[in-house]
């Protein structure tokens, strides 16, 4: 190991802490990333004329999720450049959009927009693939925090004012292929993986975008996974993160590193982490590979926490994990089962779905699988593969390249034009 693949500053604080409700979607992949939701009551099967509760189009694309909080609904979309392959415009043009929406009806309450300070990475290749919108919102219920990759994080209260807007570097992802880790938040902390930008983890103090803690590293570049909070016993939490070849455990106060294990081979790390008691769990798709690790330990942990590694995997999409099982669809549209606690698979079946960025959501005994132009695959939570439903929207023919939320009885999925509430009761 390379000291530089692993070093990081040390930083005091104080903190505080955040109460969030169970029923509210406030960050990237929902509670912890753990891409669960505990609604019940939700339609297994729609359509462009059935089960939509409201359809609101939107001011331009975008890859990330939208997130909520009570009636509010968060969202980023662009506009201005990279809106078409073959003539993306002027790139001085491109400008970003958070928009707040009501829950309740699709309204949109506000469209804030952000220009340029720095020019993105051109519009072409993996890039175009994704757009200049991708990295999902994070919200405390007070605030929404967003972060658009050379042109920084910033912070807006629920009126849409903006509070701060803090740089985290200038750097370009590898191949060009731009920006994709969300932030997250820790107690006083807004957390990002600003891996393209300046190959580091990155702490800013959420009330005033001040950098807390910074974790530079060579070994974060080439990943793109949103880092997680992993409870292990004596109150202790580490935050955890795939890079390229290897899963690293911070101390989420300062940054600095506590663990890593070599778990992942590969050259790129697009994938998030998912845990359950003390366990996490990890995909990548280069080389076909998954893995469990347990959190927690000292320095190398690879001989003694790596649970089991197997040869199934994701380049793109996350996994969920539950009731002994880990679930995936891969990028390729294979659905995937395999035993939690020894990676041996339990079933591998194909979708008729051409190709996915969103990972699945587990809600109501089921798995939503949101393809980018074959609409959404429903499927039993369990160790036989049954497929429940397969929902397209006629009238819709963009690309759907974000997961969606569930909150409160609805599913909200996004295009590259609409946001969709699908549910069987109106909220």
């Amino acid at each position: 190991m390379k000291c530089s693949r692993h070093c990081g500053l040390v930083v005091g604080i104080v903190l505080c802490p955040v109460l969030l409700s169970a029923a509210n979607w406030t960050r990237f992949r929902g509670p912890n990333g753990s891409a669960i939701s505990s609604a019940r009551d939700l339609p297994a099967d729609w359509s462009s004329a059935d089960k939509i509760l409201w359809k609101t189009a939107l001011p331009g694309p975008g890859t990330s999720s939208p997130v909520t909080f009570g009636n509010r609904v968060f969202l980023t979309c662009y506009t201005g450049y990279g809106l078409v392959r073959s003539d993306p415009g002027n790139p001085d043009g491109l400008v970003r959009h958070v928009l707040c929406l009501d829950r309740r009806n699709g309204k949109l309450l506000w469209d804030k927009t952000v220009r340029l300070k720095r020019r993105e990475d051109p519009y072409r290749g993996h890039l175009a693939d994704h757009g200049y919108a991708s990295s999902t919102p994070v919200t405390d219920g007070k605030n929404v925090y967003v972060f658009f990759g050379k042109n920084g994080v910033l912070a807006f209260d629920n009126t849409g004012r903006q509070l701060w807007r803090t740089d985290v570097g200038s750097g370009s992802a590898i191949a060009g292929w731009g920006s994709g880790s969300s932030p997250i938040l820790y107690k006083n902390l807004v957390i990002v993986n600003a891996n393209a930008e300046s190959e580091a983890l990155i702490a800013l103090d959420k009330q005033t975008g001040k950098e807390v803690w910074r974790a530079p590293s060579s070994g974060v570049r080439g990943s793109w996974s949103t880092p997680i909070l992993v409870d292990l016993p004596g109150g202790r939490q580490d935050l955890v993160v795939s890079v390229p070849d290897e899963i690293w455990g911070l101390n989420p106060d300062t940054g600095k590193l506590r663990w890593y294990a070599e778990a992942l081979p590969g050259g790129a790390l697009c994938t998030s982490l998912v845990a359950d008691r003390g366990v996490v769990y990890a995909v990548a798709g280069r080389r076909n590979a998954s893995a469990a690790v347990r959190a927690g330990g000292k320095g190398d942990v690879t001989k003694s926490h790596v649970v089991w590694t197997g040869s199934l995997g994701s380049y793109v999409t996350s996994p969920v994990v539950t009731e002994g099982y880990l679930y995936w669809v891969s990028d390729r549209g294979i659905a995937c089962c395999v035993k939690a606690d020894s990676g041996k698979v339990v079933y591998r079946k194909r979708l008729p779905g051409r190709r996915f960025y969103a990972s699945v959501v587990l809600a109501d005994g089921k798995l939503f699988a949101v393809s980018r132009t074959s609409g959404t695959f429903v499927l039993k939570v369990g160790p036989k593969f049954k497929l429940l439903a397969h929902n397209r929207f006629t009238d819709d023919d963009s690309v759907f390249n974000a997961g969606p939320a569930i909150s409160d009885g609805q599913i909200l999925i996004r295009s590259d034009r609409y946001l969709y509430s699908i549910g069987n009761h109106r909220p």
